[in-house]
């Protein structure tokens, strides 16, 4: 399962103390950032049970960050806008 979240981390050294803690607090997730993508998002893998999204939330929240779930065709769309896709 994955899950995508849209948060407002736009510094990498944050970025990677957050991954830090969400391993600590979730071991059998991977997590990464894309703090180039427009909507700065957090994706979150995990193979072996299903992820906890409010969690996840709370503990960015935690960290005075905020993220949200980012829907798959709002995430889709922002990519073939920055690639200089049309979309018609």
């Amino acid at each position: 399962m994955i899950e995508v979240f849209k948060t407002n981390i736009d510094n990498g050294e944050r970025a990677q103390c957050l991954i830090e803690k969400i391993h600590v607090g979730f071991p059998c997730y991977q997590a990464n950032f894309d703090t180039e993508d427009c909507d700065r998002i957090l994706r979150i893998k995990s193979i072996s049970e299903e992820i906890n999204v409010l969690a996840i939330i709370e503990l960015l929240r935690q960290a005075g960050c905020t993220a949200e779930v980012l829907p798959d065709e709002l995430h889709d769309t922002c990519s073939q806008l920055q690639s200089g896709v049309t979309l018609g």
